[in-house]
């Protein structure tokens, strides 16, 4: 049996790598030994969601202070990492998407001289700014890792363009897209309880908003208030926003939109109640990868609040629009949603490009045959979504 190490530290990891922890600790449990470790880069929200997936790291690093650098958190996961690594021996190490966390897993192992997987490979902006320091911890994860699991058939090719072999990468679909529908069979089954929302009024539209991205820190942050607040004029609007902690978020948030009747905000949610918003919401408003990825699922139209985004197949499939931060735009594009019900069901009804659900098979399937044959063999593994 190959021993597995899956290494996550954020909650967009935990919810895109549980999974498939599950699905290789159930289904493909006769092939593979899988150990985890996290790094606890984000501690209570990575908790709730290996809390719902019920999940136990076998590693738990808990590497984050108050005030750390980038360079500091780095320097404290790379040192742990390597113990973990000595310890464990894997046959192949996982990491997942852009974080610091993903990086600082794919260069541990890469010292080890031990074989890595990037699940969510080939994301690309093309600007190391945007996101920062996101698009440059893929991009060097793609030069560390051995094994490539793309979303899309673009993301693939942008491996291939950098000179990624073909044999080294398999479309899988996105595997956020398989822990949204196991949840959404979680709640429909009873097995999972739905929130309550006592504050939230049936007779106005949901707009439901999420935005952390550092790029978009100071003015940013303060003309997508006042675009909110704009929005938040309106009788038929009502907006639910799960602040994130950062000071340099909640400030802003705090000062522009706290005080107006129709807005709401809360604390930031486990993914269950998220996911159960999400499905009620009229319109999502975000710069999370994850929501961009989910939302179409939900026949929600999405508006990125960014300039540039690493998933442009959604905004070529017409199911998510850029934005950025400008308070015109941003209004003018809710508005038009708004008030238009026939170009709202075009763009509700589009499919999503970022899979079908499968996307942990897909992976396991390609880790049988690296195993047993050094490469993939993707003509034997069902088409991504």
């Amino acid at each position: 049996m190959r021993r597995l190490l899956i290494v996550f530290g954020t909650r967009p990891e935990a919810i895109k790598l549980s999974p498939l922890v599950l699905f290789l600790r159930g289904q493909a449990s006769k092939e593979f030994v899988v150990r985890t470790c996290v790094t606890a880069q984000h501690r209570g929200l990575l908790d709730q969601v290996l809390a719902t997936f019920d999940v136990t790291p076998d590693h738990d690093l808990d590497v984050m202070m108050p005030g750390q650098t980038l360079g500091e958190v780095s320097s404290r996961m790379l040192a742990a990492l390597e113990k973990v690594m000595r310890a464990e021996q894997p046959d192949l190490v996982i990491v997942q998407g852009d974080t610091t966390t993903t990086l600082c897993g794919a260069l541990a192992a890469f010292y080890q001289r031990i074989p890595v997987a990037h699940v969510e490979a080939g994301l690309r902006t093309w600007d190391l700014e945007q996101p920062f320091p996101e698009e440059m911890n893929r991009v060097v994860t793609g030069r560390l890792a051995r094994l490539h699991f793309p979303p899309t058939a673009q993301s693939a090719a942008n491996l291939r363009n950098e000179g990624v072999r073909a044999e080294d990468i398999l479309i899988t679909g996105n595997t956020g897209i398989d822990a949204l529908f196991y949840i959404l069979r979680q709640l429909e089954s009873g097995r999972l309880a739905r929130p309550e929302w006592p504050f939230l009024d049936p007779g106005r539209k949901l707009l439901l908003i999420t935005g952390h991205r550092r790029e978009s820190f100071g003015d940013g942050f303060l003309r997508i208030c006042d675009a909110l607040g704009q929005l938040a004029k309106r009788a038929d609007v009502q907006i639910v926003y799960p602040v994130h902690p950062n000071p340099n978020v909640r400030g802003p948030v705090n000062e522009r939109l706290g005080a107006l009747p129709n807005v709401h905000l809360i604390e930031p949610l486990d993914y269950v109640p998220f996911v159960d918003l999400m499905s009620r919401a009229e319109i999502l408003l975000t710069d999370s990868g994850g929501v961009q990825e989910e939302a179409p699922s939900l026949g929600k139209p999405v508006l990125v609040m960014r300039e540039k985004t690493e998933r442009p197949e959604a905004v070529e499939a017409g199911t998510t629009r850029l934005v950025g931060t400008d308070v015109t735009r941003i209004a003018g594009e809710v508005s038009l949603l708004l008030d238009d019900e026939k170009e709202y069901r075009r763009r509700a009804a589009l499919h999503n490009p970022y899979g079908d659900g499968h996307a942990c098979e897909r992976i396991a399937e390609g880790l049988r045959s690296f195993f047993a044959h050094g490469k993939m063999m993707p003509e034997a593994v069902p088409a991504a979504g």
